[in-house]
C-alpha cells in the first residue's frame, strides 16, 4: 500500500524578493566603492589619481574612506554569490562560479582588513601580492564559469560575461609592467571591469526574478 501522506516532488521555490534585494545591494556596493575612491582622490593631500594606485589611498590618515568602499564591494561579491547560489542556473561550472564569487568576496575583505599594500612593510607575513594574484585568477574564472548558465537564461549576459573575462585576461597582466606614472588610472580601469561583472550578474538575476513573477 502506498503512503497516502506522500507528496509529489517539486522544484524549490525561488525567493524573488530575496534575490532582488541581493541584486540591488550588489550594484549599491559597486557604487559605494567607486564613490569612496572618488572622495579619497580629492581628500587625500598630494594624491595623484593617475600615478597613485587605489592601494595608496588605503594607507595613511584617510585610509578609512577607501576601506569603506573595499568592504562594501566585498559584501557585494558575497551578495552576488548568494544570489547565484539561490537561482543556480547551471551545472558544475555554475557551482564553481558561485564558490569563486564567495572566495573573491573574502579576498577583497582581507585586502582591506590586512591594511597591507606591499609598501615595504615587513611586519609579519606580507600577503598582499598573493591576494592580488588570486583575485586576478578568480575574476577570469568566475565569469567563465557562470557564462553558460547565464546564456541559457536568455539575453546577452552570457556573452557579456565571456567578453569581460577575455578583457580581464588581456588587460590585467599589463598592470604589472606599467610605469608608476600611469598605473593608478589603469588600476581604476581594471576596477571598472570587476564591477561590470557584478552589475552584469545583478541584472541577470533581476531579469530572472521578473520572469518568475
Amino acid at each position: 500500500m502506498s503512503d497516502s501522506t506522500a507528496t509529489p516532488s517539486a522544484q524549490p521555490r525561488v525567493r524573488t524578493g530575496f534575490v532582488t534585494g541581493l541584486s540591488l545591494y550588489a550594484c549599491l556596493g559597486c557604487g559605494i566603492l567607486a564613490l569612496s575612491i572618488l572622495i579619497a582622490d580629492f581628500v587625500v593631500p598630494g594624491h595623484d589619481w593617475i600615478a597613485d594606485t587605489i592601494s595608496d589611498l588605503g594607507a595613511g590618515r584617510y585610509e578609512f574612506i577607501v576601506d569603506i568602499g573595499i568592504y562594501a564591494f566585498s559584501a557585494a561579491l558575497v551578495a552576488t554569490a548568494l544570489g547565484a547560489a539561490h537561482l543556480h542556473l547551471g551545472g558544475w561550472d555554475w557551482s564553481l562560479g558561485v564558490i569563486g564569487l564567495a572566495l573573491a568576496g573574502l579576498i577583497v575583505f582581507l585586502v582591506g582588513a590586512r591594511n597591507e599594500y606591499g609598501d615595504n612593510d615587513h611586519d609579519g607575513v606580507v600577503i598582499h601580492v598573493y591576494l592580488v594574484y588570486a583575485l586576478g585568477l578568480l575574476f577570469t574564472l568566475v565569469p567563465l564559469g557562470l557564462a553558460r548558465g547565464a546564456a541559457g537564461a536568455g539575453g546577452r549576459h552570457g556573452r557579456g560575461l565571456v567578453g569581460l573575462a577575455l578583457l580581464w585576461v588581456v588587460a590585467a597582466p599589463v598592470f604589472f609592467f606599467l610605469p608608476t606614472g600611469i598605473d593608478g588610472v589603469y588600476e581604476r580601469g581594471l576596477g571598472l571591469i570587476a564591477m561590470a561583472m557584478v552589475v552584469t550578474l545583478a541584472h541577470l538575476f533581476r531579469q530572472c526574478c521578473r520572469r518568475r513573477g
